[in-house]
């Protein structure tokens, strides 16, 4: 898929918003917003998206280690019906399995402590999300 696409990854207080370039090669975290409440946040991703001219979102699913998914894949799921009754774009869900662990793990080899860190591990975890995402097509693409 050509064009910009927006990366999120949901919470309950915060949500990791990414975003790529046009031709779809490298995820970069814009931030972290708190609307407050599940529909509030689907509002503001459908609102980010369309602000960026977005052509899809990606979404974070939780899973098991075990493949399998939990009580949070079902919060995700229900995140994603609201947004979808908020926007026209295609939603794609990619395994966010060890995003967050990834996310801190570098957070804290380039040193970045203080109030600002749980902000950043969402924004980051967006864009782990995002780029996981971006090479598997990629890859899959390459593959034909």
């Amino acid at each position: 898929m050509n064009g910009k696409m927006i990366g999120v990854d949901y919470g309950d207080v915060r949500t990791g918003i990414a975003s790529c370039d046009v031709l779809g090669m490298m995820a970069s975290a814009v931030g972290a917003i708190k609307p407050g409440g599940m529909r509030n946040t689907a509002q503001e991703v459908a609102r980010i998206a369309k602000e960026q001219n977005a052509v899809g979102i990606v979404v974070g699913l939780p899973k098991n280690m075990d493949g399998s998914e939990g009580p949070r894949a079902d919060v995700v799921r229900a995140f994603v019906d609201l947004l979808k009754a908020e926007t026209d774009l295609p939603i794609f869900f990619e395994d966010e399995r060890m995003t967050t662990m990834e996310a801190n793990r570098f957070l804290t080899a380039t040193e970045t402590f203080g109030k600002k860190r749980k902000e950043k591990v969402d924004a980051l975890s967006a864009e782990l999300i995002l780029q996981s995402w971006l090479d598997r097509k990629r890859r899959e693409e390459a593959a034909k």
